[in-house]
């Protein structure tokens, strides 16, 4: 049986270090589902479209990864991609604790496991939101994106 992992949220592509998380969630499982949220209420640099573009165009050839969009809970919609495991990034120890917590109490009630894994040292300040602010105020990001990554 494929093991589907699903790594929801709203997925930026325009880090390095989400790239890294992918390829090493791919040792742990046979697929990956990267999940885009749509969230009317957060406002955010790029589009929909723009993140899913982009997402799609640095998996394109990829097999194990596929590109989704979702507007549901994630276990819900981990659910609908028959998706065993969510796999979450973090960067700091006190993000460990609560994505711990929030992993123990999907698997009570769901039985959906949680892959937390560490973003690489070299990434861990780096966040989407940091590039995305410096992207805004016209500052050279390029040492921060995959240089597939096309920003506009």
């Amino acid at each position: 049986m494929k093991r589907v992992a699903l790594f929801p949220g709203t997925f930026d592509p325009f880090t390095l270090g989400h790239q890294s998380l992918v390829s090493r969630g791919l040792l742990l499982v046979d697929e990956i589902v990267i999940a885009v949220g749509i969230n009317d209420k957060k406002l955010t640099y790029f589009s929909l479209e723009k993140r899913m573009e982009a997402i799609e165009k640095l998996y394109k050839d990829n097999p194990a990864v596929r590109v989704m969009s979702y507007d549901s809970l994630t276990v819900d919609f981990a659910k609908e991609v028959n998706a065993g495991f969510i796999l979450r990034g973090i960067r700091t120890a006190n993000d460990f604790e609560y994505e711990k917590s929030i992993a123990d109490v999907n698997r009570v009630l769901t039985g959906i496991e949680t892959f937390i894994l560490f973003t690489e040292p070299k990434h861990t300040h780096i966040s989407s939101s940091i590039v995305r602010e410096l992207l805004r105020y016209g500052k050279d990001i390029s040492m921060f994106v995959p240089k597939e990554t096309e920003l506009y």
